[in-house]
């Protein structure tokens, strides 16, 4: 416990300094804004879903036998193009103003629309004690198709959540510029749902079933 208390005590250090540094200065409400509607996002994960399901938690910490390896160079190549989202938009409205000239009310929107897609993935992650950091099959778990929640409706609701978040907090800190790897962003989420779905219906019991009836993976009349 206390380890992991240290960890957060560290990570929220980092959130609310980093960013800052990176930008050069501090006056950037959207930034503020967009820390303080994440760290929400991550505490009343804690509060509401963690607490409640230690298991998922501890899948999404330490992750099982199994995983894919194409989704951990997936995992590697994400984390790296958001990462240079992130500094890419801090250096552009805080430093070089390279594109900081989004208009206030898409900035606006776009802060609205990060919140609706946290929020999104974080009904996902309510309903799905599955809902690992990696694709595979959780045998060890009990693993088995969830069918509630945002997955009446879609059959990734998660990566839905993601792949309109990180775009959306884009816009928000006022960046033009920090679309194009956001973009990519979009891009690798529809990759990582087309695989984990073909991955799923070959080896989930039951999914080729609930694929039949849910029709959609990300965008319900589209795809």
């Amino acid at each position: 416990m206390a380890k992991l208390i240290l960890k957060g005590i560290v990570g929220a250090a980092l959130l609310a300094v980093g960013p800052f540094l990176i930008a050069g200065r501090w006056d950037l409400p959207f930034v503020w804004a967009i820390l303080v509607i994440y760290v929400g996002f991550l505490l009343l994960s804690w509060f509401l879903v963690f607490r409640k399901d230690p298991d998922l938690l501890r899948e999404r910490q330490h992750s099982g036998p199994g995983a894919k390896q194409w989704d951990r160079t997936w995992l590697a190549v994400y984390s790296l193009i958001l990462l240079g989202t992130l500094v890419l938009a801090l250096l552009d409205v805080g430093r070089l103003h390279w594109s900081d000239t989004v208009p206030l009310w898409l900035q606006l929107t776009g802060l609205a629309g990060f919140t609706l897609a946290l929020s999104f993935t974080g009904w996902a992650i309510g309903v799905n004690t599955f809902f690992s950091e990696v694709v595979r099959i959780q045998t060890d778990r009990g693993h088995h198709v969830i069918t509630a929640g945002p997955y009446r409706f879609v059959r990734h609701p998660g990566y839905l959540g993601n792949l309109v978040a990180w775009p959306c907090m884009a816009l928000a800190t006022g960046s033009w510029w920090a679309l194009l790897p956001a973009g990519v962003i979009v891009l690798l989420y529809i990759l990582r749902t087309a695989m984990e779905d073909r991955t799923l219906r070959e080896e989930l019991s039951g999914y080729a079933e609930y694929a039949q009836r849910t029709r959609y993976r990300l965008i319900p009349g589209l795809w």
